[in-house]
């Protein structure tokens, strides 16, 4: 079986496959699922999933080290 490569980076943990027969109906219920469950971890853990994504994200890189000369 193909590795896969997770968005999370996680390299271990229980395989998980799509059903390729599934019908349009089953499909539309399970996309609906996964959508009231984000809505869900978002509404108890916004603020924090923000504020870890924001220092994830921050450089310490100083701006003195970018072209001064760029046109925009």
């Amino acid at each position: 079986m193909k590795s896969w490569n997770q968005p999370s980076g996680l390299q271990a943990g229980l395989p998980f496959t799509v059903d390729s027969t599934w019908t349009p109906e089953q499909a539309l219920a399970v996309w609906e699922l996964l959508d009231d469950l984000r809505d869900r971890v978002w509404t108890h853990y916004g603020w924090a999933i923000q504020n870890l994504m924001r220092e994830q994200h921050i450089t310490l890189e100083s701006l003195d080290d970018y072209d001064q000369d760029l046109p925009f």
